[in-house]
């Protein structure tokens, strides 16, 4: 397994210390966390990115923090992780989440395609599923650029959202193009 992928523009690395600050603003930030239950604390950003650096370590895939190969910055996350428990589906999902600054730049859609990549070939899965609030239309745009498909019979309540606009959610398939024998 690796510890990271690599695309042009693109570092998706295991978690170093110093993506605590840019990723706890990130989190903090209401544009960016519209389609969350709400925004982060500090002491949960860090929680969640020590949980994402155990992952990698562990299984050699995840949650990967994006850098920017050309200035060497950090602009969010993107990965791979099994679809929690207590939802309505079992696989692998794919996901990602960007710093504002890093929106309009293709790097979603880059870094998924990476995600998508490893996940068909290393890791030999035979579908990897999205998943999006039904409001989230720019996390739909993506998945649709990566060719994956939306069948409105999958769409369900997202049992971990709260009550209300956030809980009706789409799940977007894309099967594997070479599956294994």
């Amino acid at each position: 397994m690796t510890g990271q992928l690599r695309t042009d523009r693109l570092l998706l690395r295991q978690w170093r210390d110093d993506d605590l600050d840019p990723w706890a603003a990130l989190n903090a930030d209401p544009e960016v966390r519209e389609f969350f239950p709400g925004t982060l604390t500090p002491e949960e950003s860090a929680a969640s990115l020590h949980r994402f650096r155990s992952d990698l370590a562990a299984r050699g895939w995840g949650w990967w923090a994006v850098e920017v190969v050309e200035t060497g910055a950090f602009v969010g996350f993107a990965g791979l992780d099994p679809v929690d428990e207590g939802m309505p589906f079992h696989g692998l999902e794919i996901g990602w989440r960007l710093a504002r600054s890093a929106w309009g730049h293709g790097y979603a859609t880059e870094a998924a395609r990476a995600c998508l990549a490893y996940g068909f070939g290393p890791l030999a899965r035979p579908e990897i599923l999205a998943v999006a609030a039904a409001g989230n239309v720019r996390s739909h745009a993506v998945m649709r650029r990566l060719g994956m498909t939306h069948d409105p019979a999958d769409d369900f309540d997202d049992p971990t959202a709260p009550p209300g606009p956030l809980r009706p959610s789409v799940l977007y398939r894309m099967r594997n193009p070479h599956p294994q024998p």
